[in-house]
């Protein structure tokens, strides 16, 4: 059974409805006890960092997803649920995140090689892979994924699994041990993100 986690930030219903069509059991709660008992999370997340982290906290549901991760159980964190895996954010401010994995979110406008991009990016954008990994089992080659964002994940080379070109190498896919995030969101992805999503069941 997956969970997916009700903080008050996230396109529920199309990640609950994406989820259903693969067969996959799932349910949305912000109930601790329920998060606890499922066989996997979903962070999902849209909006601003502080503002997320806040609401995650306010739902006293922070320490929940943390030691849950911590202990092995698989969690996926999309999009702004990506970014709060980190240790933190400088958006709007520096905000601390779930420190689950290595590195900071950072404006992508700064880092931007070509400035006639626009910012957010929003769009379909082909995913690199750059370390085969078993979410990837079932994704196609020339897989393509759809972005909206204006931040990015930086210093975490180590544990990222594929990019995404915007002039520079966006981060769009991180993992540390059970923990996975995907800057993208795989639930508007077509088949491709159907294909994670699936092989996230599985892990």
């Amino acid at each position: 059974m997956i969970a997916i986690i009700d903080y008050g930030v996230g396109n529920l219903f199309s990640l609950s409805s994406s989820l259903s069509y693969l067969g996959l059991d799932n349910y949305v709660t912000a109930d601790a006890d329920q998060l606890r008992a499922a066989d996997r999370l979903i962070l999902p997340g849209v909006g601003a960092f502080g503002d997320a982290a806040r609401k995650l906290r306010e739902a006293g549901l922070f320490d929940v997803v943390r030691a849950a991760a911590e202990a092995g159980k698989p969690l996926l964190g999309i999009c702004l649920g990506m970014q709060l895996l980190f240790d933190k954010s400088y958006e709007y401010g520096e905000h601390q995140g779930l420190g689950l994995i290595p590195g900071s979110v950072e404006a992508l406008r700064p880092d931007l090689a070509d400035d006639t991009l626009k910012v957010p990016h929003i769009g379909w954008n082909r995913l690199q892979i750059l370390r085969d990994d078993p979410i990837f089992r079932y994704f196609p080659d020339e897989g393509y994924v759809y972005y909206v964002h204006s931040f990015y994940a930086k210093n975490c080379w180590e544990n990222t699994l594929a990019v995404s070109d915007y002039s520079l190498p966006v981060t769009g896919v991180v993992r540390s041990g059970s923990v996975y995030g995907m800057q993208f969101h795989p639930e508007k992805s077509g088949a491709a993100g159907l294909a994670l999503l699936r092989a996230f069941a599985e892990i």
